[in-house]
């Protein structure tokens, strides 16, 4: 479990992955050596495992997102699921329950780029797409 110091922490830190330890110390009240070992136990728990950066796929040119249900044929999974993790474009992937094996979200400059990754899939498995048309919840936390 978090306390509200760590929480707060987590908070500001999923805001603003850069925020210098300065800064985050005077918004959690607390000395900068202090925050330093609440961060380095939240490190070693795994509540945090890494630091990134959220970039806007709109603004390297991917005007289209998709989500594709993917069923592999009999026989074919693995195969399915390698040719999955070779496609850039598959920005994460899912293996689901259900009639579907794998959901995944699917970046494109174009709709024509869209068949062309299906194209590479058919032989593999039966695919069913949806185009995003709208984000209405942002990756978020969880609720802490």
């Amino acid at each position: 479990m978090l306390d509200d110091v760590d929480r707060k922490i987590v908070e500001l830190l999923a805001a603003n992955a850069r925020i210098s330890l300065k800064d985050l110390a005077q918004r959690v009240d607390l000395s900068s050596p202090s925050v330093s070992e609440r961060l380095h136990r939240l490190e070693d728990r795994g509540v945090i495992s890494a630091y990134t950066v959220d970039i806007d796929p709109y603004a390297l040119g991917y005007t289209l997102q998709a989500i594709v249900r993917i069923k592999p044929f009999p026989g074919k999974l693995p195969a399915t699921q390698r040719l999955i993790e070779k496609i850039p474009e598959f920005i994460e992937c899912y293996k689901v329950t259900g009639d579907d094996c794998y959901i995944a979200r699917v970046y494109l400059r174009s709709i024509e780029q869209l068949d062309a990754i299906l194209d590479r899939i058919v032989d593999f498995a039966e695919t069913r797409t949806s185009i995003v048309k709208a984000t209405t919840v942002k990756r978020r936390l969880p609720p802490l």
